[in-house]
């Protein structure tokens, strides 16, 4: 679990990055004062109180918007596309080491932080990144991976591979961030590929529809189906599949 980002203030941007915070922490600060004093008066129509501070909730959340859209909006300005210095086995690739250490100054000095939440599924990794904002506004997405299994990974290794990778992903979705080059290691620029013969698919499916669900739940995160494996897995996969069918499924 990666340590979030904490926001400084900046020596040159002291007004950019103390303002928005303070101004709503004063106003708390008034409202809690107003609680105390209507609290200590049987006379406060309590109903009309609770209404005014779900109006001033509404008001804060807004003005906390607002601060976090004009620093983000002033921070992509400075934000400078990443070198992609990684190599995968699918082209070269920006690594969250890079990006984590490039970005990481530019927050803080406009009042941001982030942070990670990691969660297994049934279906894979979930990464969550939560961009937050020194004025009480946050932002989060995530990304749902399968677990990274190329390059015969251990269980640990293919956690970490996978949160890794998420993270990157993440990262950049939340700072609109830029690599230089095309980054293929989600293989979306890959080339096209050569895949699996109608027959070698129909294999294949009868193969994976007699072996564990396990096996079925791994197959499906890797290839997703039959159709799309790559005709050059197709030897490989077959002979593991073949291993894994249920004894009482195989014909001899």
């Amino acid at each position: 679990m990666a340590t979030p980002i904490q926001p400084q203030p900046a020596k040159g941007n002291s007004q950019l990055s103390t303002q928005p915070a303070a101004q709503p922490l004063q106003e708390s600060t008034a409202i809690i004062q107003v609680i105390e004093r209507a609290a200590l008066n049987p006379e406060v129509d309590i109903d009309k109180m609770e209404r005014l501070l779900q109006m001033q909730e509404r008001v804060l959340d807004r003005q906390a918007l607002m601060a976090y859209s004009a620093a983000m909006a002033a921070m992509q300005t400075e934000l400078p596309s990443i070198t992609e210095r990684g190599q995968g086995n699918n082209g070269a690739y920006a690594t969250l080491e890079d990006i984590v250490d490039t970005v990481r100054p530019i927050m803080q000095r406009f009042g941001f932080a982030v942070s990670f939440r990691i969660q297994t599924q049934e279906r894979g990794i979930q990464v969550t990144g939560v961009l937050m904002h020194q004025g009480g506004h946050r932002e989060e997405t995530s990304m749902l991976l399968p677990a990274d299994v190329s390059g015969n990974k251990n269980a640990v290794q293919s956690f970490g591979s996978s949160t890794s990778y998420g993270k990157r992903y993440v990262l950049c979705a939340l700072l609109n961030i830029t690599t230089r080059g095309q980054d293929d290691n989600g293989h979306g620029a890959a080339p096209p590929m050569k895949v699996v013969t109608p027959f070698q698919a129909s294999q294949l499916k009868q193969l994976i529809t007699a072996c564990p669900i396990t096996t079925q739940e791994w197959f499906v995160g890797k290839y997703g189906e039959v159709d799309r494996v790559p005709r050059s897995d197709f030897d490989k996969l077959r002979a593991s599949l073949q291993k894994r069918v249920k004894p009482n499924r195989q014909r001899h």
